[in-house]
């Protein structure tokens, strides 16, 4: 997929950020009564792991785990009046990952059956004791403890696989309705929906079933003015979320009204596709004649839905102790932040910024009770008052930083890939004095407000950076002045998070996501969410991004 068409699709520009080929994520096409149908039995999936397992061991491995994994995925597109495709996936199969001779083997099968376990396992015993040969240093797994027979779900109300299509589809044409009646010539909307039933295993002794839900509804809509042929897009405000069908069914008191003068609503654990369409559309059309920014140095006021992208490229991968030990590269590079200059104990930002990582936070997208290594999730800290105290760490990682204990942030995106270290939900912690937007906006004499994800750029050491947006709004003595267009700010990770002057109490707290956070090679996704309050930075560089022909 080129780079200009993955914009228009997502609002998520990236290195960092990779959406799979369309129309589905993967996995065979079925019909979607199919993904309703029972498949995976903790019983069965115990016997076939244990036939892993041992036949691992039988044929010299030191430590085994095997994961089982049914991966379901509908993806509906329209435009307009009409429906575009419907999708629906389902892949079927199961992973082994062995250590023999202090070193990694992993193999992958379609051939679940207590047979095409175990010889998945001999093979991936004979690939680690080939990779031994070559490699210098054994690894070390932190200490784990087996937890036995044990499961988790994400909690949610309603299954978006239960939901009839024709209810889905519905309400897709009914958000591009609304966009239409409110001035879009063009409206594209789609609704994302996984299902990831996974069964682990593990020569330490736990047997792991979880059923993990996600759900992401988006939209794009264009306005034109025909007499010039301008035209200006606005995409959904939405995150993709940790939720059933639930977070389509709109409530009051998840809605948080944006500053006076913008008409934007921030949405925390349900989502009003309605609204945004038409809110959307009004203010596509509006960008139309909006005034080009002047460059120089602005107060910056950032809205969660906005932040929750820079805060993944400059503090989510920044952080990952692979990337920090030179180990990963893919995607936008390694880390600044590396041992060395954490030990100089620099300052990665004001005494305000206080970032955790969290693999167990509800609604997240990232929540699961256990990670691919068969590890308890938890939350830890990253940034203290500004310092940075932790990084984002597996089983194999955890001693290399002097720790005897993995940060549950191992995952592979299917059965058939091998799990390695993913980043956690990083998020902004929210101020601890009750402050709402436009008593923050109240203290900006010249700034500007950012809402929503825009095109971006970051270094190989996710250092220097410039970021978009979706919609930006002129702030003047303390109020917001109308709509501008043509932004773009520019800064190191240092001196932005240092500019760090004012961060919105926790009622304005709200989650931002992505389902396709990419990494490695061969490349994998992982779905991650940062959660922020509204946060004001002073002094930064802001340049005009509008393009001058003759």
């Amino acid at each position: 997929m080129k780079r200009r068409n993955f914009v228009g699709l997502t609002g998520l520009a990236t290195g960092a950020l990779f959406l799979p080929n369309f129309p589905g994520f993967g996995g065979n096409l079925v019909d979607p009564a199919r993904l309703l149908e029972p498949v995976m039995d903790a019983t069965v999936n115990k016997r076939l792991a244990d036939a892993a397992l041992n036949a691992a061991k039988s044929a010299g491995a030191s430590y085994a785990d095997v994961r089982i994994g049914r991966y379901l995925n509908q993806s509906i597109f329209t435009r307009e009046k009409q429906v575009q495709n419907i999708a629906s996936g389902e892949s079927y199969g199961a992973g082994v990952r062995v250590l023999a001779n202090g070193t990694w083997g992993f193999a992958a099968t379609n051939s679940v059956t207590e047979a095409g376990l175990a010889k998945a396992a001999q093979l991936a015993v004979q690939i680690a004791k080939a990779n031994a040969k070559v490699q210098k240093d054994p690894v070390k797994l932190a200490p784990q403890k087996g937890y036995g027979e044990v499961s988790w779900k994400t909690p949610i109300q309603q299954n978006a696989f239960e939901v009839p299509i024709a209810q889905k589809v519905d309400l897709l044409l009914a958000a591009n309705a609304k966009a239409l009646e409110n001035g879009a010539n063009f409206v594209n909307s789609r609704l994302f929906q996984i299902n990831e039933q996974k069964y682990f295993a593990s020569t330490d002794g736990s047997y792991i079933d979880q059923d993990v839900h996600r759900i992401w509804p988006t939209f794009g809509v264009t306005a034109i003015d025909r007499a010039s042929g301008k035209f200006r897009t606005r995409e959904a405000l939405s995150a993709p979320m940790g939720l059933g069908y639930e977070y389509l069914m709109p409530k009051a008191a998840d809605k948080i009204a944006g500053p006076a003068g913008t008409g934007l609503i921030g949405y925390k654990n349900s989502y009003d596709i309605l609204e945004d369409a038409a809110l959307a559309a009004r203010q596509a059309k509006e960008k139309l004649t909006a005034k080009s920014v002047t460059p120089g140095k602005y107060d910056l006021v950032l809205d969660p839905n906005h932040l929750g992208l820079t805060i993944h490229e400059s503090i989510g991968h920044a952080t990952e102790l692979d990337r920090v030990l030179g180990y990963e590269a893919n995607y936008a590079g390694t880390s600044f932040a590396t041992l060395d200059w954490k030990a100089k104990k620099q300052p990665y930002g004001s005494k305000m910024v206080n970032v955790v990582a969290d693999k167990v936070q509800p609604g997240s997208l990232g929540a699961v009770g256990y990670d691919d290594e068969g590890v308890k999730t938890k939350r830890w800290d990253i940034i203290k008052d500004g310092m940075l105290v932790d990084y984002q760490k597996t089983r194999d990682q955890a001693a290399i930083v002097g720790q005897q204990e993995s940060d549950g942030c191992s995952y592979a995106q299917s059965w058939q890939d091998v799990q390695f270290q993913r980043m956690a939900n990083v998020s902004l912690l929210p101020g601890k004095q009750k402050m709402s937007v436009d008593d923050m906006i109240k203290n900006v004499d010249k700034g500007i407000y950012i809402a929503g994800r825009g095109s971006f750029s970051i270094d190989q050491q996710r250092y220097n950076f410039q970021f978009g947006g979706t919609t930006f709004h002129a702030i003047e003595k303390g109020k917001i002045t109308g709509m501008i267009e043509d932004v773009a700010y520019q800064a190191n990770t240092q001196e932005f998070w240092n500019s760090c002057a004012a961060i919105c109490d926790e009622s304005d707290y709200r989650l931002f996501g992505s389902f396709f956070d990419g990494k490695g090679q061969p490349s994998q996704v992982s779905a991650v969410s940062h959660g922020s309050s509204t946060t004001r930075f002073n002094g930064v560089n802001v340049i005009n991004t509008a393009r001058k022909v003759g």
